[in-house]
């Protein structure tokens, strides 16, 4: 099964890794665990005018790099193959699209907001579960 695991550092995405290398190794699967990191570039672009695209690109590389060191730790640790895909766009929409173009089940952590921070702006874990074509497992 190829599974596709949304990261962005936060504690409930290390809960959904985790949850998938035990998965992994539950189901004794030789598969590979793909991480993926959105980020959402679109406020940036102003920046981009300013300081350069290279720097932007280069920040954005940063942040990805450092919201993956845990969730590869703990792969890396558990004897897991793992892929990385570092993105930029509208996150939800880029996680959807990937998972459907060549994964089985994507697995990613909710944030915990409350009910009406979600009922008026939504989240990432909704938007992926509402558009996604593939399986998606929500891990609190």
């Amino acid at each position: 099964m190829k599974v596709l695991v949304a990261v962005d550092g936060s504690k409930s995405s290390l809960h959904a890794v985790k949850y998938a290398a035990k998965l992994s190794a539950n189901m004794r699967s030789n598969d590979v665990i793909t991480l993926i990191v959105v980020h959402d570039d679109h406020g940036l672009q102003h920046a981009k005018r300013w300081v350069g695209k290279a720097e932007v690109e280069d920040y954005l590389r940063e942040l990805s790099d450092k919201e993956l060191k845990s969730s590869l730790a703990v792969l890396v640790k558990a004897g897991i193959k793992h892929n990385t895909i570092i993105q930029t766009g509208h996150v939800a929409e880029t996680i959807a699209n990937v998972a459907d173009k060549g994964f089985d089940l994507v697995v990613m952590g909710t944030k915990g907001r409350s009910g009406i921070t979600d009922l008026l702006i939504g989240s990432v874990a909704q938007r992926v579960l509402a558009t996604c074509q593939k399986p998606v497992l929500l891990i609190k």
